[in-house]
């Protein structure tokens, strides 16, 4: 094994908690549409996808590589640098991860680490084009792609399958949703898993403990893996709800569609070794199913507060890292208060989340998210039900009054006391 400084090891060790974070702040992205309809129950689909997402980590290298070896120039960067780049992940992570919000662990772990490396060695030492081409173009490509592809899927489904709505029908699509939830989680592991394999590999070139331009050792891929698929087993709760019964409402045909749209799009990009968002992917893929089953509505107001997440990603986990560097810049101390930092926020946001706790046993709950001003339209005009009296109508033509059998004989006077 390598030889390790104290400020390596605790690089190390912070990567490897980022990892833990991005496993269940993306639970959702392969389990929520199979827990919101029904498919798998949560305890058993949260391990199933965490059994995967260790078997996707040692399917591929490249993203690995493209974190490592392209996005910035790894022979003037010092692991204070990424340790601070890991700074800023982990505390915009469990930010969102506390409103519920499926962000980017990707474009946290890439801005944080742009940050960094700015404040460490200027703009020169990001290389521009691969972070266009690599992660900006595919963040903005991948909710269209995957969400048109979702869309159409799901048109085709509904539209070879008819108005079919039996029990066989639906264990056939359930069936479905699970095989294809397994393909998101093992899609899940070839990308998301490798991004701590690149941080964790750049910050050893960086400690002088292997050459640069080395692949991933295999305790790195071995431990990267386990730490996501610990992560993943914890459940990111939240954002399970959000994902799974905030966003739409989906039938296990459309949740089939879905996921086999976002796993299709996933496993591409870790082929070509894009740091694509698994997030954008899965998010775009429960929309476009969403829209495309006729009268499937999408509760935009939550969708608003989602993109507007993904925007500020990039730039805040920026600057939550150029700042870390800054101070670990200052020595030692310095390294030692952010790392204080780091524990003593995320406490505090743990603690926070405690006031409403959301795990297994309510996590399919609805979320009270309205509808939107389109969807409470439709619903005014559209007429009841069959069989349905409306609250809002009253009688206009009073019921006769009932006469007295002739028979029955006058109740006597209360008693005068």
């Amino acid at each position: 094994m390598e030889s390790f400084s104290l400020i390596l090891a605790i690089v190390v060790v912070t990567a490897l908690a980022f990892d833990f974070t991005n496993g269940f702040h993306d639970t959702a992205n392969a389990m929520a549409t199979t827990i919101s309809t029904g498919a798998l129950k949560p305890k058993i689909a949260v391990a199933m996808s965490a059994v995967l997402n260790l078997v996707g980590a040692f399917l591929s290298v490249e993203v690995a590589n493209t974190i490592s070896k392209g996005l910035v120039d790894e022979t003037g960067i010092r692991p204070e640098v990424i340790f601070a780049a890991l700074v800023g992940a982990i505390l915009w992570n469990l930010l969102t991860w506390l409103v519920g919000l499926p962000s980017s662990s990707s474009h946290a772990l890439m801005g944080g680490l742009v940050g960094a490396t700015v404040a460490s060695a200027g703009f020169g030492a990001v290389h521009g084009d691969v972070l266009v081409t690599k992660v900006l173009l595919p963040a903005v490509a991948a909710p269209v792609v995957a969400g048109l592809a979702s869309l159409l899927a799901t048109r085709f489904s509904y539209g070879v399958g008819g108005t079919a709505d039996g029990e066989a029908t639906r264990k056939g699509y359930r069936a479905g949703q699970i095989a294809s939830a397994g393909l998101v989680s093992l899609a899940h592991g070839t990308n998301d898993a490798q991004k701590t394999m690149g941080i964790i590999t750049l910050a050893l070139v960086a400690g002088g403990s292997i050459a640069p331009g080395s692949n991933p050792p295999t305790w790195v891929i071995l431990s990267a893996g386990l730490a996501i698929a610990l992560g993943t087993y914890i459940g990111g709760w939240r954002i399970i709800r959000t994902m799974g019964k905030g966003l739409t409402d989906l039938e296990p045909r459309q949740g089939f569609a879905a996921q086999t749209s976002a796993a299709t799009a996933i496993l591409a990009s870790s082929h070509l070794g894009f740091s694509l968002s698994t997030t954008h992917v899965v998010s775009g893929s429960v929309m476009g199913a969403g829209l495309g089953r006729k009268g499937g509505v999408v509760r935009w107001s939550t969708a608003t507060r989602m993109v507007v997440a993904w925007v500020l990603t990039l730039p805040a986990a920026a600057l939550v890292g150029a700042g870390a560097e800054s101070v670990t810049d200052l020595g030692d101390w310095g390294t030692a208060v952010v790392a204080v930092f780091l524990v003593a926020a995320s406490a505090a946001i743990w603690k926070v989340s405690r006031r409403e706790v959301v795990d297994h046993t309510n996590v399919v709950e609805e979320t009270g998210e309205p509808a939107g001003v389109v969807t409470t339209a439709i619903a005014a005009v559209a007429p009841p039900p069959a069989g349905v009296v409306s609250e809002d109508l009253t009688a206009t033509i009073p019921a006769p009054a009932t006469e007295p059998s002739p028979a029955a004989p006058a109740a006597p006077p209360a008693a005068a006391v």
